[in-house]
């Protein structure tokens, strides 16, 4: 029992450690001082269907946090596409969750990144991406791409750590739903749900 606990918390702190050197090399690519909480990583899972047969697109996984809640939610490694532009996560990613579709990419340049999989329709997206540190109008031309992506009416969530949407409304163009406030991440987590439809 207490070997188990030592493994987790060894585990753990190799996470954090990781995350920390990811954050020190390239702090424009990560959004937040510690990884994703579980409770907020199963939180923005919950939108999925995992009964739609589409895969779902993932957009900066970092140290999988999320990436464990999606398979979680009942995705099968196959159906999971997974972005993550630091080649040093993308490394401990592929180790950790083996049969998960990985692209060592960024998530600005989907057509380019996704490759052969570029007309893929997807049911969802769950995006860590820390949209703060962008234009905004690389925000919204990143949120169109993924609309296009998506049948009508199914989900972008993203996460962020302010106060308001990481995108500016454009209710022509899709709808914003505040999904919700997680207190017990660090720092506290804004959800948001961007939808067509």
């Amino acid at each position: 029992m207490a070997l188990r606990l030592k493994e987790r918390l060894g585990k753990k702190f190799d996470e954090e450690i990781r995350f920390f050197k990811g954050m020190m090399q390239g702090p424009k690519t990560v959004g937040s001082i510690v990884p994703t909480s579980s409770i907020t990583a199963r939180k923005m899972a919950s939108v999925i269907n995992p009964h739609s047969g589409l895969p779902v697109l993932e957009l900066g996984p970092g140290t999988g946090a999320i990436t464990k809640a999606i398979l979680g939610r009942g995705i099968k490694p196959e159906k999971l596409v997974a972005i993550e532009y630091s080649t040093d996560f993308y490394e401990h990613l592929v180790r950790l969750y083996p049969g998960v579709h990985f692209v060592n990419g960024d998530a600005f340049d989907l057509d380019k990144t996704l490759g052969a999989l570029k007309g893929q329709i997807f049911d969802s997206v769950i995006s860590a991406v820390p949209l703060l540190n962008f234009p905004m109008q690389a925000r919204t031309a990143l949120l169109e791409s993924l609309l296009d992506r998506l049948p009508p009416g199914r989900p972008v969530v993203q996460i962020s750590y302010g106060a308001v949407s990481p995108i500016i409304a454009r209710p022509d163009r899709y709808h914003i739903q505040h999904f919700d406030f997680i207190v017990r991440n660090i720092p506290p987590a804004q959800l948001w749900i961007y939808r067509r439809g």
